[in-house]
């Protein structure tokens, strides 16, 4: 395996020192590493265990939301790789650090790299998910719970960034919903966002990040795309969600209305315990918190257009939030 002596490239003392604060746009050296090649995808995916493995297909306009979950229908890994490439699919290899030692190792060398060049940089519970996906395939817009980067490998994506903690785009009810597990991460979207939006579009060698539960969509431009999704919490992180998923229970559970979704000060603290409380609690009543997840709804197969073949014709998949009234 070649893996170069540093991982981030040219990073300045502004890129360390906003992470988490705003947007960054930097510079990575994975593409020039042998971990992503067409060969190491296909023994990476071969190794990868089912429990961890998912692949989605989404339609093919943004607009329409159509994302849906399939099965993998026991197709091999190098035919796999091939629909990918010709079809409209996207495939998620999570938890990359548990299952394969040698990438593993170049996270890990990154992690390191950050918390050398900001010793205020804080990353506990580190995961990392491998995403492949199609030339045309795209992600709808959405939030991510934990703190995230996307370290685009191959192929070309356009992101769209979207005002964090800002009410017109992800208001705190939404993300009472999300935190709290009532609804998946696919939160309400309208075209009309897209004039506040920052708009990259990713090469190999770029990583993107933002402040956590910051709005975002992605749709892919050319080739293969191949991009490394790494995510972890910190004291603040953690106490965000809690806040988040407290004030969901007293609003919609207790009825005391709650606005606040501060992460700092001696209320958030309080929220953070009443989380806790109320999640152990669920744990004693035989309840844990179950984050909504998509039905399966297609099998892969390489005799069908994209890739994809529907389960049943007449099921129409909707996101948590168009249920809702």
């Amino acid at each position: 395996m070649t893996v170069p002596d540093a991982l981030l490239a040219d990073w300045s003392v502004s890129d360390f020192s906003m992470l988490e604060r705003a947007v960054v746009v930097a510079n990575h050296r994975l593409h020039e590493t042998d971990l992503f090649t067409d060969d190491a995808l296909i023994d990476l995916i071969d190794a990868h265990p089912g429990e961890d493995f998912s692949i989605n297909t989404m339609g093919v306009n943004p607009e329409v939301f159509d994302w849906r979950e399939g099965d993998r229908n026991e197709v091999d890994a190098a035919t796999l790789l091939d629909l990918v490439r010709t079809g409209q699919l996207w495939i998620n290899c999570r938890r990359v650090l548990q299952h394969h030692p040698k990438h593993a190792a170049a996270i890990n060398q990154i992690f390191d790299e950050l918390k050398r060049g900001n010793p205020n940089f804080i990353a506990e519970d580190q995961t990392a998910n491998l995403l492949i996906s199609s030339p045309s395939a795209w992600v709808p817009y959405h939030v991510d719970m934990p703190v995230n980067m996307l370290w685009h490998i191959r192929g070309s994506k356009r992101v769209w960034v979207y005002p964090p903690h800002d009410q017109r785009f992800a208001p705190d009810e939404v993300m009472q919903k999300v935190c709290s597990g009532k609804w998946s991460e696919d939160v309400p979207y309208e075209t009309s966002f897209d004039k506040y939006a920052l708009v990259y579009d990713a090469q190999p060698g770029q990583v993107i990040t933002w402040p956590q539960l910051t709005p975002h969509r992605v749709t892919n431009l050319e080739g293969l795309n191949v991009s490394l999704s790494t995510e972890h919490k910190n004291p603040r992180a953690r106490r965000q969600i809690n806040v988040h998923t407290a004030n969901e229970f007293l609003n919609g559970t207790v009825g005391w209305p709650s606005r606040s979704s501060n992460p700092d000060g001696v209320v958030a603290h309080a929220k953070q315990i009443l989380a806790r409380g109320v999640r152990y609690a669920g744990k004693f009543a035989g309840k844990t918190k179950q984050q909504f997840v998509y039905p399966k709804t297609f099998l892969v197969d390489p005799e069908a257009e994209h890739g994809v073949r529907l389960i049943d014709e007449d099921i129409d998949i909707v996101a948590p939030h168009e249920t809702t009234v």
